[in-house]
């Protein structure tokens, strides 16, 4: 019999679904971008700023020199387990704005549950967990103390704060929900 501090599964805790989206600058998300997130992932409650991405030029020969990078959150809280689906179906739209030349935007979705947010990804990496259907898992920031930090793999552009607004709102959007019991 396992000792009573080891713990039982359980069901994973209800997380806040969001996407970093990079984006040609003079692409207008809310004509057909945000519609389609929002049939995928139910509606945006939350929306942030558009930054300039200035801080690679790791996408600049398939999407152009001139890109922004927002991020979004959506109402309904779900599980941690659909992150597959997720990315799996992001891609889908993102390939639905592809042009010859490659895709003019980039959805990294992901979650954030009360310790953290975690982006989906194509990518390996040392700090990446394995999911499934070759998605991985890469979580990008921890909460502690108050606020959002940074790790050593976090993307140059969360380092740099750019979103902390956004993150540190949708998490009370996110305890908000989780209190009221809101799904």
């Amino acid at each position: 019999m396992a000792h009573e501090k080891a713990g039982r599964p359980a069901e994973a805790e209800p997380v806040k679904y969001l996407a970093a989206i990079l984006l040609q600058q003079d692409l207008d998300p809310d004509d057909e971008l945000f519609p389609a997130l929002e049939g995928l992932l139910g509606r945006i409650d939350y929306r942030g700023t558009a930054h300039q991405f200035d801080v690679s030029d790791y996408y600049e020969d398939e999407m152009g020199p001139v890109l922004v990078r927002l991020i979004v959150s959506f109402e309904p809280l779900e599980s941690p387990t659909n992150l597959v689906r997720v990315k799996l179906d992001t891609t889908v739209i993102e390939e639905r704005f592809a042009d010859e030349t490659g895709r003019s935007v980039n959805i990294d979705p992901g979650y954030m549950d009360y310790h953290k947010v975690v982006l989906a990804s194509f990518k390996q990496g040392p700090q990446k967990i394995y999911l499934d259907d070759g998605v991985y898992a890469d979580p990008i920031m921890l909460f502690q103390h108050g606020d959002f930090i940074k790790l050593p793999w976090t993307f140059p552009d969360f380092k740099a704060g750019y979103y902390s607004s956004d993150l540190n709102a949708i998490r009370k959007i996110y305890k908000e929900a989780r209190k009221t019991g809101a799904l």
